[in-house]
């Protein structure tokens, strides 16, 4: 990033549905201090994603930035906006200026429409700050992933690299970091019980910060 003061501004996207962003955007939102945001929430079941986020982090409301779109249907962006009769304007998905550590949180996977003719990776390229990409552990996400690489540098999107989610696999974040010679950021294993303490430790056991710092500072970054 061109300035210190903003360089953890990140997009957390991932591989596939239900791959656990907001419980990473959570860990990264709690560890960094930073804000969150949600452009486009799909589904207003029991909990929306900014709500999870502020009961696992504890996050200073503030930090919590209001969504530019609230769908009722838990389904594509494109499609729930017109299940509800709205029109998204692309002015309202600018990133909010904000001085100091953001966390990006996209509504599904990189190739969802949020219109009929507009992509959410295009989105992600107009943003431009670099990806976290986030991606199952296990069966499944060797495809995904590289996948979802692919489509990211073949449009010159930074990546900062990999977040693995779930159960201890032996293979797989090997694999992942040959094929696409990104550093995996963090293995996030599968918790019982999320609560801010637990993110705590984890951050400070896998040493995120000084990850990012040094990724951030590195050559080839």
């Amino acid at each position: 990033m061109s300035a210190i003061k903003n360089q953890f501004q990140f997009v957390i996207c991932g591989t596939d549905t239900d791959i656990g962003k907001t419980l990473i955007s959570s860990f990264f939102v709690r560890g960094l201090n930073s804000f969150y945001w949600k452009p486009i929430q799909s589904g207003i079941e029991s909990e929306i994603d900014s709500q999870a986020l502020a009961r696992l982090t504890k996050v200073n409301k503030a930090k919590i930035i209001k969504e530019a779109y609230i769908f009722r249907e838990p389904v594509s962006p494109h499609w729930a906006a017109e299940i509800d009769q709205k029109v998204i304007n692309f002015q309202l998905l600018n990133l909010p200026n904000i001085v100091g550590p953001l966390i990006v949180e996209t509504a599904g996977g990189l190739m969802v429409p949020i219109t009929r003719n507009y992509l959410q990776i295009d989105q992600i390229k107009k943003w431009d700050i670099p990806v976290i990409l986030v991606c199952r552990s296990g069966l499944g996400t060797l495809n995904h992933t590289l996948l979802s690489v692919e489509a990211l540098k073949k449009r010159n999107i930074k990546i900062l690299g990999l977040v693995i989610n779930g159960n201890k696999h032996f293979d797989n974040p090997k694999t992942l970091s040959e094929f696409t010679n990104l550093p995996i950021i963090a293995e996030f294993p599968y918790i019982d019980k999320i609560d801010s303490n637990n993110l705590d430790i984890l951050w400070k056991e896998l040493n995120i910060k000084n990850k990012l710092i040094t990724i951030l500072n590195s050559k080839k970054y």
